[in-house]
């Protein structure tokens, strides 16, 4: 049984229109770009988030798969702007055989010419590095009362809205 309907998967690239074909180039050239290009070893990522906005605050709801409350940073680098920033390293369990270092089988030991053991990965989908997200909000926020979490992976940051000031009459003396 196919998970798509055979309508769906096709090599015909007629099927969709040339601008979706053109957004698609364009996000990997900008990829590869973006890795031929950096500076540093440092790899980095993008983790990918959802902002919603109610009437009294906005909820920020971002993946972070693996990635621990130790290893993630959250700040206002000013008055409407919130910046999230981590870091996530790959690692793996030992397997008790020896043969393999994770239990899905995602590796397996080749040896080299000095005789130490070497890792051959046959696929790294992974997102690993270090990761920093900017959210800038259109109305003041109430910087004092965020409340964030991380669970299953996902971390939810709450913003509320900052109060309206009430106008207030000052006397004359």
């Amino acid at each position: 049984m196919a998970l798509f309907p055979r309508s769906f998967i096709t090599n015909d690239q007629s099927a969709f229109p040339p601008i979706f074909r053109l957004l698609d180039e364009f996000d990997q050239y900008s990829r590869s770009n973006d890795r031929t290009n950096q500076v540093s070893n440092t790899n980095t990522f993008t983790p990918k988030f959802d902002i919603r906005e109610l009437r009294d605050s906005y909820h920020l709801h971002g993946e972070l798969p693996g990635i621990e409350q130790k290893d993630v940073e959250i700040e206002f680098t000013d008055a409407s702007t919130l910046t999230i920033k981590g870091c996530s390293e790959r690692s793996y369990l030992e397997a008790e055989s020896g043969g393999s270092s994770s239990p899905e089988g995602e590796t397996k030991k080749k040896q080299k010419k000095d005789g130490a053991a070497e890792d051959t990965f046959w696929v790294l989908e992974r997102s690993v590095g270090q990761f920093s997200r900017s959210f800038g909000f259109p109305v003041p926020v109430d910087q004092d009362t965020v409340k964030a979490s991380l669970k299953n992976g996902i971390l939810s940051v709450v913003v509320p809205k900052a109060k309206k000031q009430e106008s207030r009459k000052i006397i004359i003396q």
